[in-house]
This record gives C-alpha cells, sequence and structure tokens, in this order.
C-alpha cells in the first residue's frame, strides 16, 4: 500500500476543500442555532454531486457509491469509490459535520442500498435519498436484539414497530429498515427493507434536540402495519446467516472508514485553528526543537498530530481494503475506534488549549468539541469496536465473546 494520497483524487479533494470553506463554513453557525431548519443552501451542492457521478467513468463517489469491489484482492493496486469518498468526506467534515450529513442523496441508507441491492433495486432507487433506521429503544449498540417485525402477507410485508435516531429520517425521500423475519431464528432473520416516505403506517414521532451536528435531524419513527412489496427487501429473502444479517452488516465494512474520515476532518480543522490562534501570541510552533526544549503547548500540539496522522493512515487502510475486495471488518472498526476516540481527544483539548475562545461563539472550537462526539458514537459505538477487534483477533465469535 502507498501512503502517498493518488494523484488522481487532487482535484476531488480540492473540490471537497473548497466546498467546506466557501459553502459549509459561512453558514456552520447559522444552523448549528436554527436546529432543525433544513440547509436549502446544500441543494445545488448535492445536484452538482449528481451530475458528476452521473457523468463518471469510474463509479462516481459518496454514500450511494459505496460498494466493496468485486476483487479478490489479488493485484492489490485499486484506489476506488470507497477511498474518494473517504478522502472526500474528510474534507467536508473539516468545513462541518453535520452539514455533510445532510447532503441529499448522500445518508447512510444509500451505502445500504449500494451494497446489497440487486441490479433491479439499484435501479429504481438509485437516485432516491435514503436515511437508515436500525436502532430501537430497546436495541441500541446490539443491531442483532432488533425487534421490529417484518411479516410475509401476499406480495407484501407487513412492518411494526419503533425507530430511533435516524439522521435525516424526516427530509429522506426513503428509510431503509432493519427489521426481523422470525424473531425466533435470532439475528440470520433480520433483513432490511426500503419504506418510501408518505407509506401508509410510518410515521415520524419526533425530532431529537442534540448536543451537536444541529444541522442534522434525527427522527424517531413508528412503523404501524406499515405495508411494502416484496421488491423492497434488500438482498436475498431466504433466512441465513450469510444472506441475512452477516450481509446487512457488511454496510458497515464500508461506512466505518467513512465515519472515521469524518471524525479526521473535524479534528484537522480544530487543531489547524487552533494552531493559528496560538500562533497569534508569539509562540514557537515549529518542529526545530528538542521535546525537553519545547513550550508544552506545542508539543501537546505535536503529540496530537501524531494521533491524528496515525488514525488517517488506519482509515486509508480500511477503505483500500474495501476497494481491492479484501475482507476488513477488523480493520475497519480499528479505524472507526481510533479516529472516533482521537476526534474526540483532539477537539475538547483544542478548547482548553484556547482558552475564551475555544470556549466561546467567538470561533468554532466549541461547536467542534460538541460535534466530535457522535463520531465515536454513530455506526457503532467506541465499546462495540472493541469489541469486534477482539472478536476478530481471537477467532471468536459473538456467541462466545459478548
Amino acid at each position: 500500500m502507498n501512503l502517498e494520497i493518488p494523484g488522481k483524487f487532487a482535484p476531488l479533494i480540492d473540490q471537497a476543500r473548497q466546498v467546506a470553506r466557501e459553502v459549509f463554513r459561512p453558514i456552520s453557525r447559522k444552523y448549528d442555532l436554527a436546529e432543525h431548519e433544513y440547509p436549502k443552501e446544500l441543494d445545488m451542492f448535492a445536484s452538482i454531486m449528481d451530475g458528476m457521478n452521473d457523468g463518471a467513468a469510474d463509479g462516481g463517489t459518496g454514500a450511494g457509491k459505496l460498494a466493496r469491489s468485486d476483487s479478490n484482492g489479488g493485484a492489490g493496486n485499486r484506489n476506488g469509490t470507497n477511498m474518494k469518498t473517504v478522502l472526500g468526506l474528510t474534507e467536508l467534515c473539516w468545513g462541518d459535520v453535520g452539514l455533510a450529513l445532510s447532503i441529499p442523496r448522500q445518508g447512510l441508507g444509500n451505502s445500504a442500498i449500494a451494497a446489497v441491492a440487486n441490479d433491479e433495486q439499484l435501479a429504481r432507487f438509485g437516485n432516491t435519498w435514503a436515511a437508515m433506521a436500525i436502532t430501537e429503544p430497546g436495541a441500541g449498540s446490539d443491531s442483532a436484539a432488533i425487534r421490529t417485525t417484518a411479516t410475509e402477507d401476499g406480495n407484501e410485508y407487513v412492518i411494526n414497530g419503533e425507530k430511533i435516531y435516524v439522521t435525516a429520517g424526516e427530509r429522506a425521500d426513503a428509510v431503509v429498515v432493519w427489521a426481523t423475519l422470525d424473531r425466533n431464528k435470532g439475528r440470520s432473520a433480520i433483513k432490511s427493507f426500503v419504506v418510501e416516505k408518505g407509506t401508509p403506517g410510518m410515521t415520524v414521532e419526533r425530532l431529537e434536540k442534540k448536543l451537536g451536528i444541529k444541522a442534522s435531524d434525527t427522527a424517531a419513527i413508528r412503523f404501524d402495519n406499515c405495508r411494502v412489496p416484496k421488491q423492497n427487501l434488500l438482498g436475498d429473502p431466504d433466512i441465513s446467516v450469510e444472506k441475512g444479517f452477516a450481509g446487512a452488516m457488511q454496510t458497515f465494512d464500508n461506512t466505518r472508514p467513512v465515519v472515521a474520515g469524518m471524525a479526521i476532518g473535524l479534528a484537522s480543522a480544530a487543531l489547524q485553528k487552533t494552531r493559528e490562534l496560538i500562533a497569534l501570541t508569539g509562540i514557537d510552533l515549529e518542529y526545530h526543537h528538542q521535546t525537553w526544549t519545547q513550550p508544552a503547548v506545542t508539543r501537546e500540539l505535536q503529540l496530537m498530530e501524531a494521533e491524528l496522522e496515525a488514525a488517517r493512515l488506519l482509515t486509508l487502510r480500511a477503505a483500500w481494503m474495501a476497494d481491492n475486495g479484501l475482507p476488513n471488518s477488523r480493520e475497519a472498526s480499528i479505524a472507526k475506534a481510533k479516529a472516533g476516540r482521537v476526534g474526540s481527544m483532539v477537539t475538547l483539548r483544542c478548547v482548553e488549549l484556547c482558552g475564551s475562545l475555544g470556549y466561546g461563539e467567538t470561533e468554532l472550537l466549541e461547536k467542534w468539541a460538541r460535534d466530535s462526539k457522535i463520531l465515536d458514537i454513530f455506526e457503532g459505538t467506541q465499546q462495540i469496536q472493541l469489541l469486534i477487534i477482539a472478536r476478530r483477533l481471537l477467532g471468536k465469535s459473538s456467541a462466545e465473546l459478548k
């Protein structure tokens, strides 16, 4: 693996940084204060992304394009959609995480569709903005504890249950719902279904008020005898571990490096701003001094840079493996665990180092500290990632290591 960013991605990175700087940053505080108000400024950007993806010879970029390569990794030299999406979202989240999560047609549900949908479903839902509904009041980090049911009835499935913390749940055109076909058969019976907005029986109960990412809506949704066509079940309808829960979980192998990249972008923004503010005081922040002769703040900034670089390289590795068709469940969890923890550590420490400027609303540092926490929680908490890593290292199943 070459540790340098492929030159062909330079235009993408430059464009994403320009959007972050010219579009996201100027409205960042506005939508932090106006929670749940839809950022209309994103419509034009989303249309541009759609146009670029439609004409892209290499498959495009974004959540709706995340899919594992068919390659078995023999050549080991492919840099594709997963890498592009990680690099692009890293830059966008340098601007604002909540706004990045609010881009139309770039929801987590789009990743699930890209990962497991068949050709007919890809054609039907390819341009749909899809949210993902997994978490329930009694099933948070343990996705296998899902109690929402999907009961077969003729040519339809009838869905009943409640989902919480659905990102873009009100704004999206559809929701990918995880539900079980048979509670008695455990996780192998869990499938995902596309439920389009306006389907009778699906109701948005409320929007949550949150610590951070306030530009992004987070909904609680109830399903009461909600009927969807059989053709809306993603993947294979047969009940089996390989074709059921395990297949659905592969979505996370693609999206966890993306969330790790988001944390890296956010922490990079905080670190850069902190260096700028501290440099104004006249403190030497260069690297030409030995550690024991440096000001304490300089040494601390350099240690944070080292942690951030480690997280970045782990994230690129996980994305590269997905692009090359290599199993990356362990590496995706390692990247997510490292980047989520480092992101929270860096942003909080930057607030402390900058004193009143870090704690007030003059700068965006306090907002970034609030936003960063969710990146250590969703897509699997820090604790869940460590559990997955332990299972992979020890060769244990979820039943053997809980």
